[in-house]
């Protein structure tokens, strides 16, 4: 948060093209809470800690010719330490937006619902 404003950080892919929060895979033996925090800080140079689970979304990608299930564990994390550091084999770019920015400018629909939710939430605080 900067000046009381609720900011977000965002990883850039596809050469800049596509916005989108940072997440990744769980590994074995790894809790889905731990598998977040962990994917934050490889993507973005970040760390937090987590506030609350937020949703669970589903969606299907191609990996070569294969198409792959995947279902990410979102959580609200707060930011403890860290500079913005995109992970260079994976992430183009890393930056902070506000909540309203980041609604416009995430590419896929059901993070952006996402995003939307965490608004709402600090609007009731």
């Amino acid at each position: 948060m900067v000046d009381s404003q609720v900011e977000v950080a965002l990883i850039a892919t596809e050469r800049g093209g596509r916005w989108g929060l940072p997440k990744g895979h769980v590994n074995r033996g790894e809790t889905a809470e731990a598998a977040a925090l962990r994917e934050v800080a490889e993507e973005t140079g970040l760390s937090g800690e987590i506030v609350r689970y937020l949703t669970t979304i589903e969606y299907w990608f191609r990996a070569g010719s294969s198409r792959i299930h995947k279902y990410v564990d979102l959580f609200l994390i707060r930011y403890a330490s860290g500079e913005l550091c995109p992970q260079e084999a994976e992430v183009d770019d890393a930056r902070w937006f506000s909540l309203e920015e980041a609604v416009r400018l995430v590419s896929f629909e059901r993070e952006r619902d996402v995003i939307v939710k965490v608004a709402n939430l600090f609007r009731e605080e």
